[in-house]
């Protein structure tokens, strides 16, 4: 396992990482997500402790890793393909690591049939192709059969039948329980498939492949994991675009730590969760065109489920079902937002919703709002 907390790097005026944490667990593959530049490798070096970080702290399995006994043993890491002696053949290469490190000579052959080097071990690296060095580079990450793999963009220089290879290898790697963590500047279709996930955040606008295009191609996959997109542009085209393309949610990068959380979740669970401005122009632009309903309770009480609700309950009812955030929400009825929160969870809970669409869509249904615009119900 690996855990990072507060983890920030500078040099000089220059901010390579800022108050990065996380856990990679062992058993599946973990996906380390950025453009190039983003700050990948300097925390897989501060990781490996050839970086001294500015601030914060970083473990593997549960120890710095300048204190761990055996770190080949338990750490295997590929950062620079090309940091190779030259003059070196593969074999002599993987043997200068074991001798070294303490590791059996017959753990050289093994690793050399793994990534398919048998033809070429006896060849000196300085004219391996870029896909075959980054081949040496991961038989040297297992040479130790460590616990815990690191790979800063594995697929770079293999060919498409080599891609298949690697995310094969790190598929199996993780069933066996080691930890596996995977960098790539790659972020939508192909680490899709390299690193089996629940829940893909996707951005909107990504290089090479925008995030409503990569969407609808992991979305159009056979096992296809669920997608939330998160975005800093609050734009109808955006967001009808993304739930077409499949994505389950829709989130402004704006939106609390709290509320991306309990999204990550809801999407994971099979729920829908859209941004509560965008719920709102969703409303302002079908209700509209919806026929009127015609429901009785207003005469003769609410419907049995809306009677467990109290006063304050309905009020807060309505607002959602408008497509008000809790914000909104706390400011129109002097409340925190805090007490809407809670008058949230209770309404869900009493009514038995999943989310906040299903409470717009309960809210119409019932007559709490109707087309013509809100109508709260009576006491």
């Amino acid at each position: 396992m690996i855990e990072a907390r507060g983890l920030s790097k500078r040099y000089g005026d220059k901010v390579a990482v800022d108050d990065l944490s996380f856990t990679v667990r062992p058993g599946r593959v973990t996906g380390f997500l950025g453009p190039n530049g983003a700050g990948k490798t300097t925390t897989m070096r501060m990781i490996l402790g050839l970086d001294r970080p500015t601030a914060g702290s970083v473990t593997v399995n549960g120890k710095p890793f300048a204190e761990l006994y055996s770190a080949m043993r338990e750490v295997g890491a590929l950062l620079d393909a090309t940091a190779v002696h030259g003059g070196r053949s593969a074999y002599r290469h993987l043997l200068c690591l074991a001798q070294t490190n303490g590791i059996p000579r017959t753990q050289v052959d093994e690793v050399i049939g793994t990534v398919g080097l048998e033809d070429v071990a006896g060849k000196r690296s300085k004219g391996f192709s870029l896909g075959m060095s980054q081949r040496l580079g991961i038989a040297a990450a297992l040479l130790g059969d460590p616990d815990v793999l690191m790979f800063d963009e594995p697929v770079n220089g293999l060919d498409p039948e080599g891609i298949r290879w690697i995310r094969l290898l790190m598929q199996s790697l993780a069933a066996e329980g080691r930890t596996v963590f995977v960098s790539s500047h790659l972020m939508s279709v192909r680490l899709a498939g390299e690193c089996p996930a629940d829940v893909v955040v996707m951005d909107v606008r990504m290089p090479e492949l925008d995030g409503v295009a990569a969407t609808r191609e992991i979305c159009s996959a056979g096992e296809r994991p669920r997608v939330l997109i998160l975005t800093t542009f609050d734009l109808d085209e955006y967001a009808f675009a993304a739930l077409r393309a499949g994505a389950s949610g829709f989130l402004l990068k704006s939106a609390p730590p709290e509320e991306l959380l309990y999204a990550i979740r809801c999407v994971h669970k099979g729920d829908a969760v859209v941004a509560p401005s965008t719920t709102r122009r969703l409303i302002g632009q079908f209700l509209p065109h919806l026929p009127p309903t015609h429901h009785p309770h207003p005469l003769h009480g609410p419907p049995p489920d809306l009677a467990e609700l109290t006063a304050r309950e309905r009020e807060v009812l309505a607002s959602v079902g408008c497509g008000l955030s809790n914000t909104e929400i706390a400011t129109l009825l002097t409340i925190s937002e805090a007490t809407v929160k809670t008058h949230v969870g209770h309404i869900m809970a009493k009514l038995g919703l999943r989310d906040r669409i299903q409470t717009v869509v309960y809210a119409y249904e019932t007559g709490v709002i109707t087309p013509q615009g809100r109508q709260a119900v009576e006491p």
